[in-house]
């Protein structure tokens, strides 16, 4: 829509063969009548109004141009226009016409550009005052003696015709996916504010809970600490030496080395085969959950504890961990995991993920009995519970998220205990961190889909209502869609609806930093370390989305995936503790 006398005769051509060709997409239709913009006076007189029909006369166009025009595009500019200011220019326009001998008129209205309900309006009215006074409303062609077909003749069906049909579809067809990718983007938006605000609010409840229902124990029964091994030579005798700091009175450790192929179980012998508080076994490979049904086969005990070989408790862990059997419905209690090697920024940000989600949902879902992870690396079992539940399987990746759910689904509540802390050795490294988190997304997908008959079931409960629609929503379905939503965002932020944009993403990013700082003060985290979350949240999620796009290829080819095994480093040292808290 530029001023035709003040643009190049390029610019001039290419406005009007790029509308021509428009209408012809559209109407299959082409047309031979042509109004300038801004400059359409019937009588043009100054070169700003003629230059633009000697411009169209050489792409033989006939200039239509108007005698009235009430310049209805103000309306919505000036406070206070209504059609009745319409209908009033143009009777005002008319009767000066009229005094200088003009009975004859072709009125302008626009059709386009925003509102026009004024306009509609004013149609109506001007028609009706015109036609008492005895005039009549005609079209152009009529007045040409033209039929409709020679202004608006059809386009040949040749080749050149189906081309710019077939760019006409991919038009349509971009117009359409960008109009899907945007609802996708504000619904995505929305529901993972919705969630983070939920999740804030069960939290709060968790936290309320807590502190009226903390139980003293009275008696002790029997605790056995089951620590599988693979290959863990690095950290294995530092993790039992530390597990015997444990301030629980009555607990003994099981460490089975599940056939490793390094040191691990050597080492391990040489250190304790003297302790009476630790049972030393070893068996051929058979993948984690196989040495956790050894260690438990191979206990007296009524309550087990299993962790990590990385990992090191705090000495009350486990005591924190038992105060929940005081009820016998309770199942499992899943503690508390941080990362115990902070030593360069894919480990800060593994450890702000710990806090601000893993950490913080499992305490949100507690309170609706949701949890679907009691972690590896720190999780306390009554014996029954797991029994009942058929014990650790070897058909997932994700044995904890599996038993989990099947404790769950058996009945039994699973609840949270922050306090007990467990610091864990998170990847240092990208390439073990994209081997770990390959795996757990792996391994959660295919216990989402062993469960999924569980999903939406009332039997299940808050299971088949919250806990796996999350899974499946915020895990896999939201991530799939999140880079196109990206993409969206930043072509977005160059339209006109930036600010929109913009302010939707402006809302999410502020709830999400409050969740975030919320987390920090529950955990009684040092508030600095949330500084990293902005590069964490702008690298890190892509990092996670290349792997679910690693394992979604991996599910949908049919193939299996073995634990393999991870680089230890053994940076999580016991000075540590002291600050875990």
């Amino acid at each position: 829509h530029p001023n035709i006398a003040e643009v190049s005769k390029k610019r001039a051509y290419l406005e009007m063969d790029a509308t021509r060709l428009l209408l012809e997409c559209i109407t299959g239709h082409s047309t031979i009548l042509f109004r300038a913009p801004f400059n359409a006076d019937s009588d043009p007189e100054k070169y700003e109004e003629m230059a633009p029909v000697a411009l169209s006369r050489t792409r033989n166009y006939i200039t239509v141009g108007e005698s009235i025009d009430p310049e209805d595009w103000q309306q919505g500019e000036i406070p206070h226009f209504t059609a009745d200011t319409i209908f009033n220019r143009v009777v005002n326009i008319y009767n000066q016409h009229l005094a200088n001998g003009d009975s004859s008129n072709i009125i302008l209205l626009h059709d386009a550009g925003g509102d026009r309900s004024a306009t509609v309006k004013a149609t109506g009215m001007i028609i009706r005052y015109f036609e008492s006074k005895g005039y009549t409303f005609t079209t152009i062609a009529d007045l040409l003696h033209k039929s409709k077909a020679d202004l608006m003749p059809p386009v040949p069906k040749g080749s050149g015709y189906r081309l710019i049909q077939l760019n006409y579809f991919l038009a349509e067809t971009g117009f359409v996916i960008g109009q899907i990718v945007y609802v996708l983007f504000l619904t995505f938006l929305i529901l993972g504010a919705l969630r983070l605000f939920i999740l804030l609010v069960l939290t709060l409840l968790e936290k309320r809970k807590e502190s009226r229902s903390i139980a003293t124990i009275t008696e002790y029964p029997k605790v056995s600490i089951i620590v599988p091994a693979f290959n863990e030579e690095v950290n294995a005798v530092s993790s039992l030496q530390n597990l015997l700091r444990c301030s629980y009175p009555n607990f003994d450790i099981v460490f089975v080395d599940d056939g490793s192929i390094d040191a691990t179980y050597e080492k391990v012998k040489l250190a304790f085969q003297d302790n009476e508080k630790i049972k030393i076994f070893t068996k051929p490979n058979g993948g984690k959950a196989s040495a956790l049904n050894y260690g438990i086969a191979n206990t007296q005990a009524a309550y087990v504890v299993c962790i990590d070989a990385d990992t090191k408790l705090l000495p009350d862990a486990v005591e924190k961990l038992m105060q929940h059997f005081t009820n016998p419905t309770v199942g499992a209690v899943a503690g508390s995991v941080k990362v115990g090697n902070v030593v360069n920024l894919l480990t800060q940000w593994q450890s702000i993920e710990y806090i601000t989600s893993q950490n913080f949902d499992r305490r949100a879902f507690s309170y609706v009995n949701a949890i679907t992870v009691v972690p590896g690396a720190i999780g306390a079992f009554s014996k029954k519970a797991i029994e009942d539940a058929g014990g650790f399987t070897t058909d997932t990746l994700a044995e904890d998220c599996d038993l989990t759910i099947r404790i769950l689904r058996a009945g039994y509540i699973i609840e949270n205990e922050s306090k007990a802390i467990a610091l864990t050795e998170a990847p240092e490294t990208l390439k073990e961190f994209s081997k770990q988190r390959f795996r757990w997304t792996f391994g959660v997908m295919q216990t989402f889909w062993k469960h999924k008959d569980a999903l939406f079931n009332v039997q299940y409960k808050a299971l088949g209502w919250i806990a796996l629609p999350d899974i499946l929503v915020f895990k896999y379905i939201v991530p799939f869609f999140s880079p196109l939503g990206d993409l969206f965002m930043l072509l977005g932020l160059l339209s006109e609806n930036r600010g929109k944009i913009a302010g939707y993403y402006l809302i999410f990013l502020l709830v999400d930093a409050l969740i975030a700082a919320m987390a920090f003060a529950f955990e009684k985290e040092k508030f600095y370390k949330l500084f990293w979350i902005i590069p964490q949240r702008l690298v890190y999620r892509w990092i996670m989305l290349a792997i679910l796009f690693r394992a979604f290829k991996r599910a949908l080819k049919g193939e299996l995936q073995n634990w393999g095994v991870l680089k230890r480093t053994g940076n999580v040292k016991d000075i540590n503790l002291a600050d875990a808290r």
